[in-house]
This record gives C-alpha cells, structure tokens and sequence, in this order.
C-alpha cells in the first residue's frame, strides 16, 4: 500500500508541476506584444502563399487581411484547384479591389495524396522570392505577421511557425474546438518549442526556399500524408530548428457542430500517431483527468475525504487554464470550464482512436496513414 501512495503522489505531483510550467512558459511566450514588430533592416522580399478551397467561416475577413499587411516587398499568391470552386469569384473580388497586389493560380499538381499540398505546389513553383510563408485561408494575419514571423529566425532556424488560435466561437462544440486548440495544443507546443523540441504547423509556415530545396524541393512535403509532419523532419535531417512565433495568430471559427470537431480531432490523433509514433505514445496521460483521478484515488488511500482532494486538484489545474487564456488574451466564457472538461474527457478516446485504425476522411477525401506517416 505504502508503495502504491508513493506512486500516486509522484504521478499527481509531476503532473501538476509540468502542467503548471506548460502555462508559465506559454503564458510568457504567448503575451499580446504591446507594439507592432518594426521591420527589420534589409527587408528581404517575401512571397506569401494562401491555399483557398470552399467558403470557411469568416473567409472573406481572413483572406482580405492578406491585403493590409504593413511589409514593403510583398508577392501575393492565391491558389486554388478548381476555377469551379465557390471561392473563387471572392478570391477574384478581393483582387480586383487591390489591383496589381495578387494572382490567383489555378490547377491541381498531383505530387502527392495531400490536396492542400497539391495546390500549393504551383504558388510554390511561381514564387518570386527566396522567403516564402504558405498560410491557411482562415489563418487572421496582422499588419505585422512578416514581421513577426522573421523576427523569430534565427541562423539554426529552418522554418518559422505558428499554431492556430480558435477566436469567436459560436455555440458550444466551437467552445470545444478552441480548448484543443488554445490552452492544450498551443500550450504544449510553445512548451515544446521553448525547450527544443519544436514541430512544424502547417497554418503558418515562413520557409527559406534553399531549406526546403536542398531536401528535394516541395515535393519532399509529400513524403508524408502531413506536410507539416514532413516539414519537420525534413528541417530536423538539415540540423536545423523549427521555431514558433511568440503570439501566435487567431483562427476565428464561427459555428462548429460537434462531428466537426470530432472528426478533425481523430484525423490529427491518426496523423500524430503515424508520423511521431514516439511522441504520440505518452499523450493519454497529457490532460487533467488521470491526474484529477490519480487524486482522488490518493485521497482514499489516505482515508482523506476524496471528492474535496479532487475538486481542490482540478481547481487548481483549471485556474491555470484561465490564467493563460487570460494572459495570452485569448477567448474565455463562462462556457470554458465546462469545454476544458469534456475535451479532458475526451482525450483518451481520441488516444485509443489514434491506435484504433489509420483511416480518415479530409475535405471528402478518404484516406489512410500507414508507417512513417505514408498513405497507405
């Protein structure tokens, strides 16, 4: 017994201590900036990519932020598979109210069982320019983003980027969709980062072209079903370092349903566990609930009153949750508790999904990882 309360203590206590400076270190790198980023002497040219495929939340706002970005030498390219895909006459209107400053290219390389990857190869192809950021259409960029994004390479750094941060849910399973995103996978990514273990995130990336040349061009994205997932190994094999940007960048997300949500996260689970099998392995014991349990449990041990210990514990565990989201400034409701709850619940479920089978469905497409992040 005596061997079982030592093991219970060190569980709970190396859980809520790692837990606790997750959110510090978030906390500290994900802080509002209190002024934009001044360009940077020398200014290299940059050309910025947006995939674009079907009409997202918010897609007009997001896509149109592209046009006030406060850099003096930028190239803007918007690709798309199909001249037939409704977004494409918004694409054209937003161009024609900014005459000469974008293009929008269309075709469907097919170099790989990714369609995201498929499209962008042309805006790859067409580029203009050695610093070269492909964005996510529903990606919100600030006047400074370029900025932002060169400020955090460094001379090790291969490639900078920058998770999503869910913004103006509406209804609850939104509520949902940004605590994944925000206070569980951004926190651990920054946590992550700011100790060298740095992944790629395929909303935001700043590539330097020769990087991604010197791996065989952006063909090298299609080894793996992720071109975020290759793109960090592909950075990784050169000795060089994926890095984050501090205050990373809002994904406003209007209504979700609780499928969406669902599915999205399955399919990333999949894709984690086939490409990072490693790494995939511990995340059962990543949210609040195997330590909440592991309190109560230690609680009863003790002949301690249980549900007191794990309230005090998941008190404490959740308050940290708000301290970040508030620090960061972040979205917050009286929702939030209750969302950062059930994604906790849910955690395991995914896990297991993870292991469960390789297949799932993106954008309609059928698909499945295999070894190594491969489509099988």
């Amino acid at each position: 017994m005596n061997t079982l309360i030592g093991l219970a203590a060190i569980f709970c206590g190396a859980a809520g201590l790692l837990h606790l400076a997750s959110i510090l270190v978030a906390a500290g790198r994900c802080r509002p900036a209190a002024h934009p980023v001044p360009q940077p002497a020398n200014a290299p040219a940059v050309t910025v990519i947006r995939p674009v495929c079907g009409i997202d939340n918010y897609v007009e706002e997001t896509l149109g932020t592209t046009f006030a970005l406060a850099y003096p030498d930028v190239e803007i390219l918007f690709c798309v598979a199909s001249a037939r895909d409704p977004v494409v006459p918004l694409v054209e209107r937003l161009i024609a109210a900014h005459p000469g400053r974008a293009r929008l290219l269309i075709g469907d390389d097919r170099i790989s069982e990714n369609p995201k990857l498929n499209n962008i190869v042309k805006g790859w192809r067409a580029a203009a320019h050695d610093w070269i950021v492909i964005a996510d259409s529903n990606v919100l960029m600030p006047a400074d983003y370029i900025q932002r994004l060169l400020a955090a390479s460094r001379g090790d750094t291969g490639l900078v980027c920058s998770p999503p941060v869910g913004c103006r849910p509406e209804g609850f399973f939104a509520e949902l969709e940004c605590a994944f995103l925000n206070t569980y996978q951004a926190r651990w990514q920054y946590f992550a980062d700011t100790i060298g273990w740095a992944f790629a995130q395929g909303k935001t990336m700043l590539w330097r072209r020769d990087v991604l040349e010197a791996a065989g061009g952006i063909e090298a994205l299609g080894l793996e079903l992720a071109e975020d997932a290759a793109a960090t190994k592909v950075v990784a094999a050169q000795g060089l370092r994926v890095r984050l940007v501090d205050a990373p960048f809002g994904q406003p997300l209007g209504y979700r349903r609780a499928a969406e949500v669902w599915n999205r996260q399955v399919r990333w689970a999949r894709l984690r566990r086939g490409s990072f099998p490693q790494y995939f392995m511990p995340e059962i014991l990543s949210g609040g609930v195997p330590p909440i349990l592991c309190a109560a449990l230690l609680a009863f041990m003790l002949d301690l009153p249980v549900l007191p210990a794990a309230g005090m514990f998941a008190a404490v565990w959740y308050l940290a949750e708000y301290h970040l989201a508030r620090v960061a400034g972040w979205h917050v409701s009286a929702l939030s508790p209750l969302a950062w709850l059930l994604r906790d619940l849910l955690l395991p479920l995914l896990w297991f999904n993870g292991w469960r089978t390789a297949e799932f469905v993106w954008r309609g497409n059928a698909m499945r990882v295999v070894e190594n992040g491969r489509a099988g």
